[in-house]
């Protein structure tokens, strides 16, 4: 694997599954985990690895199901809790007992929150995290549309994505070909990842566990619209509001800072993400829609300011950076900036 400069692969086998993660810094450096997000990888870090400063030990670990690390089941019914559990058993097995820096993308904002309410830490980054009330399916306070979270989880995934993705397409013949997917969603519609890149973090997402334990994982039948509702498999069903609430961050006693950054060109995590069946039922691109009272597009930036407002009258300190030129990952379409202000973050609370 050709690796950048200061960064290695490794893989260790915890008490949970052998893992997969991409390291840079001294062991004894102040820790940095960071947890991708959905399709993709601890790859899609490993650009801000490469240019960290001294004295921080960076760890991106492919999270279960994903990347290189085993394809463990995904027990959905958990939330995110699999993937925390993971983390710090992987920190277990370095024999990292520092609280870490947890960084977390999309799904991986969901996942280290979930760390925090469990185990100490000592900062949380979150990079365009998925609402602390779920993928789809809520009204703006964060109750569900339906009792049974229809509308949300794994029946909301789209079968030609996942059937490219066994077939390795890297191909650009369908607006659901994964490189299509990547280059419209994971990044700003403006920028251009470097060509040798791109096809190095395709890679990445076509080594993706596809099904009903991984993605997007199963589905139950519901009489409410859009006719599916969550099953208890997989990571689309993971992020359901049904079993993913990270709202409970504000409960903490003690509160560890928090740096939102978030893309304004994000079209996966927005007031009226393109990939949420609110948004798609109001645009008639799924038939039948019970309309707004009844299930309006998520809210899902609003849901996330509320929450950490919340958190922040409670004691909580919290900063936000707006990457208004920036789609669902700013860390790679404006990755000089987002290490100034992420390292500046962490300085700033030495």
């Amino acid at each position: 694997m050709d690796l950048m400069k200061g960064v290695s692969a490794q893989t260790v086998t915890t008490d949970r599954l052998r893992t997969h993660f991409y390291s840079a810094g001294p062991e004894d450096g102040t820790p940095i985990v960071m947890i991708h997000g959905n399709l993709s990888s601890g790859r899609f870090f490993e650009h801000l690895l490469a240019e960290a400063p001294d004295g921080y030990r960076l760890i991106a670990p492919d999270m279960r199901s994903f990347g290189r690390s085993a394809p463990k089941p995904i027990d959905a019914t958990r939330g995110l809790e699999d993937w925390a559990d993971d983390t710090k058993a992987l920190l277990d097995a370095l024999s990292i007992d520092q609280a870490p820096h947890l960084v977390g993308w999309s799904t991986g904002g969901a996942a280290i929150a979930s760390y925090a309410m469990k185990h100490p830490v000592a900062s949380l980054c979150l990079i365009d995290p998925v609402s602390p009330y779920g993928f789809g399916g809520t009204h703006p306070d964060g109750t569900p549309c339906y009792p049974d979270w229809a509308g949300t989880g794994g029946g909301t995934g789209n079968p030609e994505l996942v059937q490219r993705i066994n077939d390795g397409d890297r191909s650009t013949e369908s607006p659901v070909s994964p490189r299509n997917v990547m280059t419209s969603a994971y990044w700003s519609a403006g920028y251009q990842m470097p060509p040798e890149r791109e096809e190095i973090l395709l890679d990445e997402l076509l080594l993706s566990v596809t099904g009903d334990d991984g993605y997007p994982g199963d589905s139950t039948p519901s009489d409410n619209w859009p006719g599916m509702a969550p099953g208890t498999r997989g990571i689309v069903n993971a992020l359901s509001g049904k079993y993913c609430n990270w709202s409970g961050l504000v409960d903490l006693a003690v509160k560890p800072p928090v740096l939102w950054t978030q893309g304004g060109g994000d079209i996966v995590v927005a007031d009226g993400s393109f990939w949420e069946m609110g948004t798609l039922g109001q645009m008639e691109l799924v038939p039948g829609w019970p309309g707004e009272d009844v299930f309006p597009p998520q809210a899902m930036v609003t849901q996330i300011r509320e929450v950490l407002e919340s958190y922040e009258a409670t004691g909580g300190r919290v900063t936000v950076e707006m990457f208004e030129d920036s789609g669902h990952g700013p860390h790679l379409d404006a990755a000089e900036r987002w290490l100034e202000i992420f390292f500046g973050f962490l300085s700033s609370i030495r």
